[in-house]
């Protein structure tokens, strides 16, 4: 291991010849380059022994093997270069954005599809395509399916297969950069597999231990264990996701010293056939939520030039150890409080976090990945790409992600009913698969987009991506834009005090409810009140006066009465969303007089004579300019019914979306009898069941565990939401349920209270 104050060292040069790594032709490698190839060399497989050709073969057709935004990327290139595309889809994705990129597209069937690697290597063959990327995720780090692909003829844009299977299992890659000389994480990653022998080995490594499986990845199969007591119950919990998410042989568990404090830094490296290798800088990715990234940037924070370097010949030399091929990500843990940084795995594939690379290096990675695949050698040195990493600033990546932060990034899905996006530039990137109407299935990860931004410096990068995120506009399912909005506004994350459990040292920060303006209410309840004037006006003819008012008799100042109640959906607070409510009068053209009376407020506020103009109002969609005494306020306020009956708003307003519910009166609601179902919990999003974790007629307190399921590849835990009396569980291991089922009854125990 190597301590983040030492000083860097060049690594020793074996005394046979080995691959040089890529230099132009005026200048020669560096002598820490030429010992990094040489040290590897003798444990590296040699490029031309291994089969790989290094003539040039352009790739001229491809066949996409993944979906959504990343299968849209790829496409971009691959036009751009002349590539003719086929994409796939199942039938989940029919109507998808990447099933229409391409002229070329072909049906997998269900929802499954992606995985079918026989089958898809069978279509690449039967339609004479040259060459196949996977993408991220599905088959793109199966070397069998790599393998597949080399031995029908296809070129896989990707490592080696061997390279694949020795880096894709944790154990043998753990194995090998020890040989190496890369630094890894104490643990167990034998062969002895009973719960039995793991504890004994849990215990040698000392608690807290993190169990994860060998062929992990996603933060599937993963969990840390700080006691001996709940290590039989968490090894169970995570062999079972293990087996869902990867397979025979997912069950198979490393345990490893649970750093107490780390950061997750990686490389981005990339490596021909001519026995180069260079690292395209490092990436941040410690902002995590669930062992899975939301926030990744380059260069790293706090983190000094020799560490860095070191960093890069690590990874570098991790590469060269396998005789890998194209882009990979080299992962490390550095220690906060130890100072020592370790191996932690390689992703043998393109990273969902790779534009971050491309931003401070200047670089297209999926064009040098078909370069690479190709035969061609590398473009740039590693010289030049540290020129361009210095000139270039800093760039961060947030995922935009169908989840809701404040109940625990809970997995959301449905349809996009409003979609409004930054506007994009050189600084300004946004990969996505969606568009307005589509709908994010749960059969697959929640990931909508990834917006990438870069700036000079650190600092102006973080403002950057806080105003295009203020720009992201997202209704018809929850996201984790605002909560993105608020991670930027950390003064922590700002200094650069970043760590993997940086969300939970900074929870009451980053979850603290949020105060409504009273000027919310107001753009909500007009809003509501143009909408369905434009939709009257559209269903009849106006029998407005000449000057905009009602033509009658009464009063003027009542005649435009509407009355609105709005609830606050505040997930943040526990307690149920404040009750406000909002009277609006029309005095003339574009002009009110408004009240917004708040609970426990003596008296309403009172707006008067404010001017309100509307773009193209709607049913749905409403965009508002209004005049207020002392400022201008502008909003877009979207309409959405919802499946109990009822109707929410989402306000976007000043760089903040809330969410109201527009509250029926209590006599229509029990003339509907839309009064909600009392004593059950249902199922809050389409979803299979797991396990119960009750039976029937047990008693629970709040907060306990009753039922654990499974949903856009997450597992989930639901939690009973009283003390009470389980009356009936509806579902067994294995159903799959709708969205609002019934999960569990409670008895009607009236002297069951809430604690």
């Amino acid at each position: 291991m190597r301590s983040l104050k030492r000083a860097r060292q060049h690594l020793r040069v074996p005394v046979r010849p080995a691959p040089r790594l890529l230099a132009s032709p005026a200048t020669a490698p560096s002598l820490t380059s030429r010992s990094l190839a040489s040290s590897a060399a003798s444990k590296a497989p040699d490029a031309a022994s291994s089969g790989s050709s290094t003539c040039v073969n352009p790739i001229t057709s491809l066949l996409i093997a993944n979906r959504g935004e990343i299968a849209l990327r790829i496409a971009r290139t691959a036009a751009a270069m002349g590539i003719r595309t086929t994409t796939l889809y199942t039938d989940v994705d029919a109507a998808s954005q990447h099933a229409r990129c391409s002229a070329h597209s072909i049906a997998l069937g269900p929802a499954a599809g992606y995985l079918d690697g026989p089958r898809i290597v069978q279509l690449a063959k039967a339609h004479g395509i040259q060459a196949l990327h996977p993408g991220y995720g599905f088959l793109s780090e199966n070397a069998g399916f790599a393998a597949a692909c080399e031995e029908a003829g296809i070129v896989f844009v990707g490592p080696p297969a061997k390279a694949m299977a020795d880096m894709g299992d944790k154990a043998r890659s753990k194995e090998i950069m020890t040989a190496a000389g890369v630094p890894c994480v104490p643990g167990y990653h034998g062969s002895e597999q009973t719960p039995e022998q793991l504890r004994a080995r849990a215990c040698e490594v000392r608690f807290p231990v993190l169990l994860k499986s060998v062929k992990g990845g996603g933060g599937k199969g993963m969990r840390i264990v700080r006691t001996e007591d709940e290590f039989d119950a968490q090894l169970k919990s995570a062999r079972a996701e293990a087996r869902a998410s990867f397979g025979e042989g997912g069950e198979v568990m490393l345990v490893e010293k649970y750093i107490v404090r780390p950061r997750h830094v990686e490389v981005q490296v990339f490596a021909d056939r001519h026995g180069n290798c260079v690292a395209l800088g490092e990436r941040d990715c410690s902002v995590q939520r669930r062992h899975q990234k939301i926030l990744e940037e380059s260069p790293a924070p706090a983190l000094d030039d020799v560490t860095r370097k070191d960093l890069w010949d690590k990874a570098r030399l991790a590469a060269l150890a396998v005789g890998y091929v194209g882009a990979g990500t080299v992962e490390f843990i550095l220690d906060r409080d130890g100072g020592e940084f370790y191996f932690m795995e390689m992703n043998t594939r393109l990273q969902v976090e790779h534009p971050v690379s491309e931003m401070v290096t200047g670089t297209d990675l999926v064009e040098w990945q078909f370069r690479v695949a190709a035969g061609e050698r590398l473009p740039l040195t590693q010289e030049e790409i540290e020129e361009r990493i210095k000139e270039r600033g800093a760039a961060i990546e947030a995922r935009i992600y169908a989840e809701n932060p404040d109940r625990g990034f809970f997995p959301d899905s449905g349809k996009l009913v409003h979609l409004s996006t930054p506007k994009t530039s050189e600084d300004v990137r946004i990969d996505a698969g969606f568009i307005e109407g589509d709908t994010v299935s749960e059969a697959y990860d929640g990931m909508i987009a990834k917006l990438i931004v870069r700036g000079r410096d650190r600092e102006t990068a973080i403002r950057k991506m806080e105003l295009a995120l203020n720009e992201y506009e997202v209704v018809g399912l929850s996201t984790n834009i605002e909560f993105l909005k608020r991670l930027c506004r950390s003064q922590a994350f700002i200094e650069g005090d970043v760590e993997t459990g940086f969300i939970e040292k900074w929870r009451d920060e980053l979850f603290a409810p949020r105060h409504v303006a009273d000027e919310v209410f107001v753009q909500a309840a007009l809003g509501c009140l143009l909408s369905s004037q434009s939709h009257a006006t559209a269903l009849a003819p106006s029998r407005d006066g000449p000057h905009g008012e009602t033509l009658g008799f009464g009063k003027a100042s009542t005649q435009g009465e509407r009355k609105f109640t709005l609830r606050v959906q505040d997930d943040a607070n526990a307690e149920e969303g404040e009750l406000v409510d909002v009277s609006v009068v029309q005095t003339g053209v574009s002009l009110f007089n408004v009240a917004v009376s708040r609970r426990g407020s003596e008296t309403p506020q009172v707006l008067q004579n404010i001017v309100c103009e509307s773009a193209s109002p709607s049913a749905t969609k409403t965009t508002l300019t209004t005049f207020y005494p002392q400022t201008r306020i502008e909003s877009t306020v979207v309409r959405n019914p919802t499946t109990d009956g009822g109707e929410r708003l989402t306000v976007f307003q000043l760089g903040a979306k809330t969410e109201l519910q527009l509250v029926t009166p209590a006599w229509f609601e029990k003339a509907l009898g839309l009064k909600e179902v009392a004593a059950s919990v249902v199922a809050p999003m389409p979803c299979k069941i797991l396990r119960n974790e009750v039976v029937e007629g047990q008693s629970v307190e709040k907060g306990a565990p009753l039922v654990v399921i499974e949903s856009m590849k997450m597992e989930t835990v639901i939690r009973s939401p009283q003390n009470g009396v389980i009356k009936k569980l509806a579902h067994k291991e294995g159903d799959i349920c709708k969205a609002g089922t019934t999960l569990v009854l409670f008895e009607e125990d009236t002297t069951a209270e809430a604690s």
